[in-house]
């Protein structure tokens, strides 16, 4: 199961409607072995596409050193679907390496500001897929 704070949960929907029609991507960091997500980091979708993410090489190896200087891993690995439902494409789940994150989808498909959406975290390990619990708290 994911658990993650209200906010946390409001940022990351709130950079997918922002990256909207464009996908949306970012990384949640935690203290390493926690699981708990705490700092959230929103990135630069470098394909700026509606059907595709990537994250700026540069920018993820500078992240990847910061979190390695905190002692922090990436606990939520995030990004959206503006087209289809939240739910990990082929090419997803073949660059999902981190078999320790959640792997989190939100789907601006069809909403406006206001509107409804997807939001549903996943466990990738060796291509499977496995859908899990999400539970939004004020606090840990």
């Amino acid at each position: 199961m994911l658990t993650l704070t209200q906010e946390l949960y409001d940022r990351i929907v709130a950079h997918a409607r922002q990256d909207h029609p464009d996908e949306a991507c970012g990384v949640v960091a935690g203290p390493a072995g926690s699981g708990r997500p705490e700092r959230f980091v929103p990135m630069l979708n470098a394909a700026r596409s509606p059907t595709f993410y990537e994250f700026d090489s540069g920018d993820l190896l500078g992240l990847y050193r910061e979190m390695d200087d905190r002692d922090e891993e990436p606990v939520i690995v995030y990004h959206s679907h503006t087209a289809t439902e939240a739910y990990p494409s082929r090419t997803d789940i073949s660059y999902a390496n981190e078999p320790h994150a959640h792997y989190v989808l939100v789907s601006t498909a069809d909403t406006d500001d206001a509107g409804e959406f997807q939001f549903r975290s996943f466990r990738i390990v060796e291509g499977e897929v496995t859908e899990e619990e999400v539970q939004v708290v004020e606090a840990y």
